[in-house]
Parts: structure tokens; C-alpha cells; sequence
């Protein structure tokens, strides 16, 4: 039997050795289909100047199926996959969102590969894409090198972009501009992940503002909570928010109510070798959490 956590009415046991092979890479994200396999997207290689990515896909008892993506894929950060088993990956430093069918087979691509947008416009190392459950428009968070977020309809037609904030991840580093953060509603500082609730409701993981900014369908500033580093989260059945923060998952309602928050990282096999980075939920209610900092940082908590 595996160690018991959780919070409240949020009980899991880690699944130990899942799943059943080493991960070479980071896994940076998770995410499954209606059949609950589980989609693994995973960065292969990422130094600055050389970087590529799969997507791993293993059955629920974590036997390993199939891998594609990597004919194309730079670096994997985010991935989602809709009611329609249609997936959605952030490839942040090819500065595009691309569309697959669980087959592998690629359907779309917005934004053009390996060519940052103009500012303010899409993409400058997108982080996530979400689709919205009532008008199946597309939101997506952009990201390392941009402060907004975009909307497009199925098509891939852009309706609209807000957000301000000139916080570049990388631009001091490299470049020794000390740009000017945003800090304000409506502004970021590092969008770094997106939901959408049954509402149609955008949720901003603004990530080094440690806080999740709450938005409209037409990006409407609503209301804000703090949450330390909330890098992505997954919005349950019940409109309970579960969130990779921080090094735990933490537990809130959606008007930012902590309920709580579990485990931590560390050497055990059901702590976290890495960040918690990114996290989904299953039809059985069993949580994945992807980590990043650490190659073969994967985890699976069976609910009980």
C-alpha cells in the first residue's frame, strides 16, 4: 500500500513505480483522454541552445502505448486535451500551439514555428491553451516573453488579446534589459498557465506575481487571489481547483478559498523529485503531477 495523502474530502494513495519505465526527459505536463490514457508531454533535450520533445503515451496502469511529436516538437510546456479527445500542446520555444488527435496525427497549427510574434500579438513562448466549454473558442496564455492572452475562435481565427507587463523571463539574463513588471489587474508578470471553468471564467496563473488573476470571456478583470508560483491547474467536476503551486498541490474554490494543500518534494517515491509543474485529473479521480528541474519527474495519486 502506498502513502496516504490528501486534504478534506481529497484523499489519495501514491501509486509507487508508475509508471512502469524511466521517463528520459522532463515531464513537464499531463493530461489524459476520455479513455484515461495518460499523455505525457516531455522535453527530450532542453539546454538554451539545444532543445526537442515527445508526447509518451501510457495506459492508466502505466504500461507504456506509443510516443509521437517529436519530428516537430522544440519544447513541450503545457498540454490539454478536450471532451472531443482533441489535444492541444504549448510549444513554448517554437512559439506555436499545435492540435493532435490521439492517433499522433497533427491537425493544426496556430502561430508560425520558430517565429516569435510582434508584441502583443501571438506568440512569444506560449505556456498553455485551453478550450472554453460554452463558445469552444480557444484562450491561450503567452507567456515567457509576452504578457497577454489570446482568444481565437475553433478555426484559429484571433477575436481578441489583453494583458500588459513588461516582465521578460529571459531578458536580463541574456540581453541585460531590466524590464518593468506587471503588477496591477489585468497585468502579468510570466502568464504561465490557463484554465477555463463551465462558465467560460479565464483563470491566469500569474506566476511570479504569486496570485491567480480571474477574468471573463471578453477578458474582463473580475478578481484575484494569492497562491504562491501557481505554474497550472485543473478545475474538477465539482468547481474545485486543483493547482500545481509551489512544490505541493493546493486545493481552492473557485473565488480563491483555500481548502488546502498536499505533499511536497523530496527523496520518498511519492514526494516530488522536481517542481510540481503540471498536474490532471482523471475520470476515476486520480491526480498525475508532471515536475519539472528533475528528468523523470512523474507522479500518480490514486483517489480513495
Amino acid at each position: 500500500m502506498g502513502k496516504r495523502l490528501g486534504v478534506g474530502d481529497y484523499q489519495y494513495e501514491a501509486v509507487e513505480g508508475w509508471p512502469g519505465m524511466d521517463i528520459s526527459g522532463i515531464a513537464s505536463d499531463v493530461a489524459t483522454d476520455s479513455l484515461d490514457r495518460v499523455y505525457v508531454a516531455t522535453r527530450t533535450a532542453y539546454s538554451f541552445d539545444n532543445r526537442s520533445g515527445v508526447i509518451l503515451v501510457f495506459d492508466r496502469d502505466g504500461k507504456f502505448l506509443k510516443s509521437f511529436g517529436d519530428d516537430k516538437l522544440q519544447s513541450p510546456h503545457h498540454i490539454w486535451i478536450g471532451p472531443d479527445d482533441v489535444i492541444y500542446l504549448a510549444d513554448s520555444f517554437d512559439h506555436v500551439i499545435r492540435r493532435y488527435n490521439t492517433g499522433g496525427e497533427m491537425l493544426q497549427v496556430i502561430g508560425t514555428p520558430g517565429q516569435a510574434g510582434m508584441p502583443e500579438q501571438p506568440f512569444n513562448q506560449p505556456t498553455g491553451a485551453v478550450l472554453a466549454p460554452k463558445s469552444g473558442d480557444l484562450y491561450v496564455s503567452d507567456g515567457y516573453r509576452q504578457c497577454r492572452v489570446h482568444r481565437f475562435s475553433p478555426e484559429g481565427e484571433l477575436k481578441l488579446s489583453w494583458g500588459s507587463g513588461e516582465w521578460h523571463e529571459y531578458d536580463f539574463a541574456i540581453f541585460g534589459h531590466d524590464p518593468t513588471p506587471g503588477t496591477g489587474p489585468g497585468e502579468f508578470k510570466l502568464p504561465h498557465g490557463i484554465s477555463v471553468d463551465k462558465n467560460d471564467r479565464v483563470y491566469i496563473m500569474d506566476r511570479e506575481n504569486d496570485r491567480i488573476q480571474v477574468f471573463d470571456e471578453n477578458g474582463g478583470y473580475l478578481y484575484e487571489w494569492s497562491i504562491p508560483g501557481p505554474n497550472q491547474a485543473f478545475i474538477d467536476e465539482d468547481d474545485v481547483m486543483h493547482s500545481a503551486s509551489n512544490g505541493q498541490v493546493y486545493v481552492s474554490k473557485l473565488d480563491g478559498e483555500l481548502i488546502g494543500s498536499w505533499c511536497s518534494r523530496g527523496p520518498e517515491p511519492w514526494q516530488f523529485t522536481g517542481g510540481p509543474h503540471g498536474l490532471w485529473i482523471d475520470s476515476h479521480g486520480d491526480v498525475y503531477v508532471g515536475q519539472v528541474g528533475e528528468p523523470n519527474g512523474l507522479n500518480k495519486y490514486a483517489r480513495v
